[in-house]
């Protein structure tokens, strides 16, 4: 793993031992650094800049999920995308993880969902390829229709669901 990477992980190890540190038990908090953040906060991997990105954000918490964000540059984006298994057909404008899956893009918050409760066999995670309009962050007037993808650790991709 490349030092921004740790890095990213060294600073989101240490928000959640201060949040545990205010609740004033001290085990319970090594206990939260040691296991990073809870099993259905999204990790999110995102431009600063990106509009949509924080709309799709938005979404995921109004839907029950915890998210932790780390704003990063377009080339550790880059970089950090092939690291967990996307590949350039499947990438879009943020990545983030949840329960050692790999989220790519506007994916709405019920398919994670399904795809944590379900967890099938050989998939890595889902992708919705470029920025569809009408998904998850990406609303407007029109709506297009758009698969979402899963994809194993080979890259190998199936349609999940169509939206």
């Amino acid at each position: 793993m490349n030092r921004n990477l740790l890095g990213i992980c060294a600073v989101a190890v240490t928000a959640l031992t201060a949040v545990a540190c205010s609740s004033g038990d001290a085990q319970d908090s090594e206990r939260v650094a040691l296991a990073g953040p809870p099993a259905d906060t999204l990790v999110v991997y995102k431009s600063p800049t990106c509009g949509c990105c924080s709309n799709w954000v938005d979404h995921v918490e109004e839907n029950g999920f915890a998210v932790v964000t780390h704003d990063i540059s377009d080339r550790e984006l880059a970089a950090l995308k092939p690291q967990l298994g996307v590949k350039p057909g499947h990438a879009s404008c943020h990545t983030a993880t949840v329960r050692g899956y790999t989220i790519e893009g506007h994916v709405p918050a019920d398919l994670i969902a399904r795809l944590i409760s379900e967890r099938p066999r050989g998939v890595k995670g889902l992708a919705v390829p470029g920025m569809p309009i009408g998904s998850p962050g990406m609303e407007g007037i029109i709506k297009q229709e758009y698969d979402v993808l899963s994809f194993d650790e080979h890259g190998n991709e199936k349609v999940y669901a169509t939206r």
